[in-house]
């Protein structure tokens, strides 16, 4: 008798059944898995269908202006804008969200009132206003503060429609940015600071080492989708009458009227690149989950590699 199970139970009667030897284990029927399989699968078929057949969806201009000379300017531009939002946003989004955590009263207010402000105003009004700054300030100078200036330059020379552009995102990314910086700060637990400060560990060193590498796998997640969400953003800056790939497609459809065709090929170019930054964001987030995950989730080479080692082994048995 095994000692896995007491004398009597049910693997005792039915190891004791005069008919166990042939007894079969009939695996669990899920019939409405099935018929929605079937429905999802008739679905995808008959919209696949329709892309192909319908001869207004124009998949030969899309394939012409796909890689069009000056959507490829378009597509490099949007890019730049992204960047240049994200890396200055998330720069001064980490600075007021120490500033926040700081508890110096007047940097909290700051800090605070900085981020409701700009959560507050659309992202389209900020681009108009820095790019109309001229109108307020026709000079901007620089040199000691309530006293003279050194050096004055025109405000039409210094902040044109790129860089009130980038300015535009940087500052409207960093009231967001703020917040995540703030929301994975927060998320480490503080008993982990007194323990490493206990043994003497030193501020930077703590930063380093214990909050950041656990504050990331909170941060990185809801970055990502700030970062995918600017890409499409970017196409705001059409006010500005700057060639980013929303406007471009606008200049040549109304050229030679090839509507759909054009915003597929905007719609290609935007999902070609969230799909790459969705691809990263899932090789950071495994680079971070090594401190909490026993086991790191498997890339799409190896989860390839063992269902080719799984088909090889089904056809060797």
């Amino acid at each position: 008798m095994s000692a896995d199970h007491a004398p009597g139970s049910v693997v005792d009667v039915v190891a004791d059944h005069p008919d166990f030897e042939e007894l079969k284990v009939v695996p669990a029927r899920y019939p409405w898995r099935w018929f929605a399989t079937l429905a999802v699968a008739v679905l995808l078929a008959m919209a696949g269908h329709a892309l192909v057949t319908n001869p207004a969806w124009d998949w030969k201009f899309v394939g012409e202006y796909l890689f069009y000379e000056t959507i490829l300017r378009a597509v490099w531009l949007t890019l730049k804008l992204t960047v240049l939002g994200i890396v200055l946003g998330f720069v001064l989004g980490t600075v007021l969200a120490l500033m926040r955590l700081s508890g110096v009263p007047l940097l909290t207010s700051v800090a605070w009132t900085y981020v409701w402000i700009f959560r507050s105003v659309p992202l389209i009004l900020q681009l108009l206003f820095w790019y109309n700054l001229a109108i307020l300030y026709r000079y901007l100078s620089f040199g000691v503060p309530f006293g003279p200036a050194f050096v004055e330059v025109a405000t039409m020379d210094l902040i044109g429609p790129l860089t009130a552009a980038s300015l535009g995102l940087a500052l409207h990314q960093g009231a967001y940015a703020a917040e995540i910086v703030r929301a994975g700060v927060l998320s480490v637990d503080q008993g982990q600071l007194e323990a490493a400060a206990a043994l003497g560990v030193p501020r930077g060193r703590q930063i380093r080492r214990i909050v950041l590498p656990q504050a990331m796998r909170t941060i990185v997640p809801t970055a990502a989708n700030e970062i995918v969400g600017l890409v499409k953003g970017t196409s705001v800056v059409y006010i500005m009458a700057l060639p980013e790939l929303f406007y471009q497609v606008q200049v040549i459809y109304n050229r030679n009227g090839r509507v759909i065709a054009l915003l597929l090929v905007a719609t290609i170019w935007y999902m070609i690149i969230t799909s790459i930054l969705s691809v990263a964001q899932f090789y950071v987030e495994r680079h971070y989950a090594k401190g909490s995950a026993r086991v790191l989730p498997p890339t799409p080479m190896q989860r390839l590699r063992a269902a080719g080692a799984a088909r090889v082994a089904g056809w060797r048995r």
